[in-house]
């Protein structure tokens, strides 16, 4: 299992949300090279980062502390928020970014995923946010009368072999995953499924690991010092 250290931005900085409302956001770090360096030197591989003004504007706003990311450092970098259009994700990807998570547009237009996935193969994930296994989309603003099974599904007809599944009353929370959804998203789908959500402590890592998930995220637990990263990295190789 992969462990993916978070950064979600607003304005630039570094930032945390407790269960998804833009209005608790906290700002965790000063700079967003620092930090990404810091995860690079724990172990870290990959590097999760979410574009949150992307989120709500509809397309990429910090695009320039992520891309120096991708550059400045060894990590791999998947970006989300905000990428809503064939040359969102080619401005990424030209740009050295290994994986594009496409969200709302999932829901909303599942044309573009197919077509991404066509042209860019596994360099395309799908993020699935859920509130009480319904989708959210638009920043989590908006809950749709889809079950999140149900969308990760249509992905995989599609061909998307990488889903990152958040249950939005966990995020930011510090109250350990949900894996009874997760286990039964694992077990529906043959596609690679990281958790995001709710992480703690290095037993959380343990249970996701045991229950064969592909990655799993870790923001406020990395952040509040609940969770050692290079502990994390050391127990999912």
């Amino acid at each position: 299992m992969i462990i993916l250290p978070a950064i979600d931005l607003i304005d630039g900085k570094p930032v945390r949300l407790f269960k998804g409302d833009f209005s608790t956001a906290e700002q965790v770090a000063d700079s967003v090279l620092e930090t990404a360096q810091n995860f690079s030197e724990c172990g870290a591989e990959w590097i999760h980062m979410v574009d949150l003004d992307g989120s709500l504007q509809k397309k990429p706003v910090n695009f320039y502390p992520i891309i120096e990311v991708a550059e400045k450092t060894p990590l791999k970098v998947e970006v989300g928020g905000g990428i809503r259009t064939v040359d969102d994700i080619e401005l990424y990807i030209n740009k050295g970014i290994s994986r594009v998570i496409l969200g709302s547009v999932a829901l909303k237009n599942p044309e573009l995923v197919r077509e991404a996935v066509k042209e860019f193969g596994k360099a395309i994930a799908v993020g699935i946010d859920a509130k009480d296994g319904m989708v959210a989309t638009e920043g989590w603003t908006e809950k749709s009368s889809t079950d999140y099974i149900e969308l990760a599904k249509r992905m995989e007809d599609f061909g998307v072999r990488n889903i990152i599944f958040t249950d939005i009353s966990r995020d930011g929370t510090l109250s350990g995953p949900n894996l009874e959804q997760l286990t039964a998203l694992n077990n529906a789908v043959s596609c690679d499924i990281t958790a995001s959500g709710g992480v703690t402590d290095i037993n959380d890592i343990i249970a996701l690991r045991d229950n064969s998930l592909y990655g799993a995220i870790c923001g406020k637990s990395i952040y509040k010092g609940t969770l050692s990263l290079s502990q994390a990295v050391e127990v999912c190789r």
